[in-house]
């Protein structure tokens, strides 16, 4: 079992800056990707972006340039720096971790982010 708590969530204007965080606990081994998603009234739940334990990261095309995902191991987080935001980022954002070996799905509960214009 893995928990995961966002924070960071809130209002800004166009063009501002935002930092989520995530601290997940329990069964810590078995996580081998965590990543944010995040969902806007009416639309599906879609990938912001992931990081591997090994480093690797991927982003939405919509974030690219904008947004950096990290993870600092030794506190057990994944941080998402979100730069020059746009009214179309306003979303419930979710942290999201992915166990082995099973490929179970573990979700926060969701942090709003609203951008206005």
């Amino acid at each position: 079992q893995v928990q995961l708590v966002e924070s960071g969530g809130g209002l800004v204007q166009a063009g501002g800056s935002l930092r989520l965080s995530c601290a997940a606990s329990g069964s810590m081994f078995s996580i081998f990707v965590m990543g944010w998603y995040r969902q806007a009234p009416g639309k599906q739940r879609e990938l912001v972006a992931h990081i591997f334990n090994g480093g690797v990261t991927n982003y939405a095309d919509s974030v690219k340039g904008r947004f950096t995902i990290s993870r600092d191991n030794a506190k057990n987080m994944v941080i998402l720096q979100m730069n020059s935001l746009k009214p179309e980022d306003t979303a419930v954002y979710f942290c999201n971790a992915r166990t082995t070996p099973a490929f179970d799905d573990y979700w926060g509960q969701g942090t709003q982010v609203t951008v206005s214009s």
